[in-house]
């Protein structure tokens, strides 16, 4: 297994970017479509558990749109063979003054495109980041 194969890890990276795009404008349908529909799909957000693509799916259209930007920092994107990535990223609002979030995502190749198959995204303080 070849492990950070250049032309797959450029390919994560432009997903990865496009899906960043997306959640901070708020483009439900683009997300959507980064997620892998599957009711074994999951996303451990802030404060919620979702399990399945209808859970996220109605998550993402009740959500509020404003509020969404944000910064992100040492972010990570590790490809595993030729279908098979995880992306691992810091990110602060300035809504969130001393806090940090922490992203992680799956992803996996499918006959139509990269998806995401698991996330988590969490929230400490920020002195508790180890930075």
């Amino acid at each position: 297994m070849i492990i950070d194969d250049p032309a797959v890890k450029a390919e994560v990276e432009r997903v990865f970017a496009a899906y960043e795009a997306a959640l901070v404008s708020n483009d439900v349908a683009t997300l959507e479509r980064l997620f892998h529909d599957d009711p074994r799909t999951i996303r451990y957000g802030a404060a919620e558990h979702l399990y399945g693509m209808d859970a996220i799916r109605a998550f993402r259209r009740a959500r509020p749109p404003q509020g969404l930007a944000r910064d992100l920092a040492d972010t990570v994107i590790t490809t595993y063979g030729r279908d098979c990535a995880v992306a691992m990223t810091l990110f602060r609002r300035g809504s969130a003054p001393g806090r940090v979030g922490r992203q992680s995502q799956t992803w996996l190749r499918f006959p139509d495109g990269w998806k995401v198959v698991a996330a988590h995204v969490s929230v400490i303080d920020d002195a508790a980041d180890g930075a």
